[in-house]
């Protein structure tokens, strides 16, 4: 495994991460989660993402029971919360980033996750009805408050992060280190350009979401919607429509020639693509098997053999969709 610092903190995580969106509480139960979790631990894998909202609290408490059945020592791994859309009714409790809400909704998290304190705490989308000085100095206290150790937010726009830090550095507050924004060869505008003058201006480390753009850039969708799958839950219709764009079904079609060229797989090589990004600190996967974790983690040695040629090509694929 190899290891990153989180933008300019002091941390390291590992390149491959894992996340539990739609798989904990969705596809896998607790066995499947302890021998998922085991199985990238084990692997060098040190980082572990979950949300409030999965499964509304099962994704939070199924890792927590895995964590606890595991015994690994603190120190050893990485785990992260998000909050924005709450998983209680009610007019303070969702989609906001009110003080309120935030720091009684930490609190739930660390009781579900089993845990005295998270290790980075995101704001999962941003809020524009509450003021940005009061969702910064909520973040900051929970850091304060040692309920947390690093905070940062999710897919905010660059002017929103730009602002984050320049309140937390007027007010001597915890500024944000990372952003968790999706990157993959079909999402590449926000990550590539719109954050480029962020990397230098306060050296944001990015936890990348979605390599395989919900499954589609593993190339497993090239004949159908097979049983089972993420696309053939409710809500991921969505990913039939991708395939009908001539364009994006070009791009899957030449990842998986150029996989076979390189004796890969498709999935391998598009997160390897992810990998091979300076500013993304860790790239967040996801697993429902065994066999399915093994495959991605295999992303680490296809990386490591890319060349900077073949690193433009793949760049070159989908520059047509980079404005998307």
């Amino acid at each position: 495994m190899e290891y990153r610092r989180l933008g300019q903190s002091g941390i390291k995580v590992s390149a491959l991460s894992l996340g539990s969106w739609v798989t904990f509480g969705g596809q896998v139960d607790e066995d499947s989660a302890i021998a998922i979790m085991r199985g990238a631990y084990n692997a060098g894998v040190n980082f572990f993402d979950n949300a409030e909202v999965y499964a509304a609290g099962l994704s939070e408490e199924l890792m927590g029971a895995a964590l606890r059945k595991l015994s690994w020592p603190r120190h050893s791994f990485l785990v992260s919360t998000k909050f924005f859309w709450g998983i209680h009714p009610g007019v303070n409790t969702q989609n906001t980033l009110n003080r309120k809400y935030l720091l009684e909704a930490i609190d739930e998290s660390l009781d579900r996750l089993g845990l005295r304190y998270v290790d980075i705490v995101y704001c999962h989308r941003s809020d524009p009805e509450t003021p940005i000085e009061e969702t910064v100095r909520a973040m900051s206290d929970m850091i304060s408050r040692h309920k947390a150790l690093y905070w940062g937010v999710s897919e905010w726009s660059a002017a929103e992060i730009r602002q984050a830090y320049l309140v937390a550095d007027r007010h001597h507050l915890h500024p944000p280190v990372t952003e968790q924004p999706q990157y993959n060869l079909l999402h590449r505008h926000r990550v590539e350009v719109e954050y480029r003058d962020l990397y230098a201006d306060f050296g944001i480390g990015l936890t990348t979401w979605s390599p395989l753009s919900s499954g589609v850039l593993s190339g497993k969708y090239a004949n159908g919607i097979p049983e089972g799958s993420r696309a053939s839950l409710p809500g991921y219709g969505w990913v039939a429509d991708v395939l009908r764009d001539a364009q994006k079904a070009h791009v899957v079609t030449r990842l998986s020639e150029m996989a076979g060229e390189l004796g890969c797989t498709t999935s391998q090589l598009a997160i390897a693509f992810c990998l091979s990004n300076p500013h993304v600190s860790t790239v967040i996967t996801g697993a429902t098997s065994l066999d399915q974790l093994n495959e991605n983690l295999g992303a680490i040695e296809v990386f490591k053999g890319l060349s900077r040629t073949k690193i433009a090509e793949l760049g070159a694929l989908s520059d047509a969709l980079s404005a998307q």
